[in-house]
Order: C-alpha cells, then structure tokens, then sequence
C-alpha cells in the first residue's frame, strides 16, 4: 500500500538493500530486490516489496515489467504516477544508452549492439511494429523509425513507404526489424515474401538491403542468416 508512515523495519531493510547495492552493484540483490530497491526511490513511505514481487508476477521478468504499458503498470495495487515515471525512466535511460552504441559506428561492425538495441526496444512489445534502420554510406546510423504497428501476430509493411523513407534520408542501406509477440522469432511465409519485396524495390533505387530482424522474447533470427536476402534460398 502507498503512504502512511515507514516501519523501523522497513526502513531497517531499505538502509540494508541499499547498502548491499553499493558493495556488491546489481547482482547483489535479487531482481524483486532491485525492483524494489527503484520503487522505493519512487516512493519514500511503504513498504514496496509486494509491490515489486506482484510486478514481477504480472509480466514475468524483470525486462517484462520494463516494457509494460503504464496502463498495465497502473494495475499493480501499490503502483501510482510517481512509480510508473521511475520505471519508465529507467527503460528510456537504458534504450538511450544502446541506441547510443549504435549511432554514428559502423553499425555491421557493432552487430551484437544492434541486436541488443532491437531485442530491448521490441522483444515484449504485446503487439506487432516494424522497424527501419537507416545507414549512411560508411554504414552509421541515420535514423531509427517505428514504420508500422500492427496486432498481436501481423503488421502492415508498404514496400513504396520503404523505399520512399530510404531516398528522403539519402540512406545507402536499410536494415529491417520487427518482433513476434508470441515469442518465437521464427519467421512466417508472409515475412520472407515481405522480405524479398523490399529487397526487390530497394535495389531498383540502388539501395542495399542488409538484413531483416526477427526478434522475441526466445531470441532472434536474422533472415539474411537463413539466406533470405543473399539469393540462397
């Protein structure tokens, strides 16, 4: 529950979860711990504990409870406004510190980095969305765009809006991502079919498809690895 006033207990537990932070950093603390100890910088009255175990629960880890909408967070008996803004924070500070390790490198050489950013931005997203990553000649970053959302298992992709975005940023090559809510990356029929279309429609503007990005909670596939995109298959 929120407010009221602190038990010596817990402010006993809050000053021994801090202290394990410190000394030992995040793997000290369990993850409802380290939930818990955020929560509390949220809110400095209550005991916050059931609180992140119940969130932890709900979308079952600790990334899950990262992503989760506001609106779902908001469900959690305990969590209010100032709660939800810490959490939320938190998951922005952390996209922008990888999407930071992409930018203006060269991207193929910082593949792992790429993949990261993409698990972290979609992989428990509840519904579908497809995105672009734009590269300059020397493969740096341009842009990353969220071109569509969808529902729980399809997302609309235009082929044209593709290849229109890719000249209006002057981009050299696109890489193409989107997520499996289900969380199986495996690609579908329609998702390979995609693929080849906008490979297709780029290389008529001299524009090179690098890859297409399958993300999920169980990981990720790289359809140019199944040789999609190279002619292989």
């Amino acid at each position: 529950m929120t407010g009221g006033a602190v038990k010596p207990d817990h402010l006993g537990h809050r000053k021994r979860l801090r202290e394990r932070f410190l000394s030992g950093g995040p793997g000290a603390l369990a993850d409802y711990e380290l939930l818990e100890l955020l929560l509390c910088q949220a809110q400095p009255r209550g005991d916050m504990k059931p609180a992140a175990k119940a969130l932890l629960k709900r979308f079952g880890s600790f990334a899950g409870v990262m992503a989760a909408s506001p609106d779902a967070l908001s469900e959690i008996d305990g969590i209010g406004e100032a709660s939800i803004v810490a959490l939320k924070t938190v998951q922005a500070a952390a996209l922008l510190m990888q999407k930071q390790d992409i930018t203006e490198k060269p991207v193929l050489a910082s593949w792992k980095a790429v993949l990261a950013y993409c698990h972290s931005v979609m992989a428990h997203e509840p519904i579908e969305q497809f995105r672009l990553l734009f590269l300059d000649t020397k493969n740096a970053l341009i842009a990353d765009e969220k071109q569509s959302q969808g529902t729980v298992n399809h997302t609309p992709v235009y082929v044209r809006e593709v290849a229109k975005r890719a000249l209006a940023l002057d981009a050299s090559a696109v890489i193409m991502a989107h997520n499996h809510p289900s969380g199986d990356p495996s690609p579908s029929r329609d998702d390979i079919e995609m693929t080849k279309a906008v490979k297709a429609a780029l290389e008529k503007i001299g524009i090179q498809l690098h890859d297409h990005i399958i993300v999920g909670r169980k990981g990720h596939v790289s359809l140019r690895s199944l040789g999609y995109i190279d002619g292989a298959k």
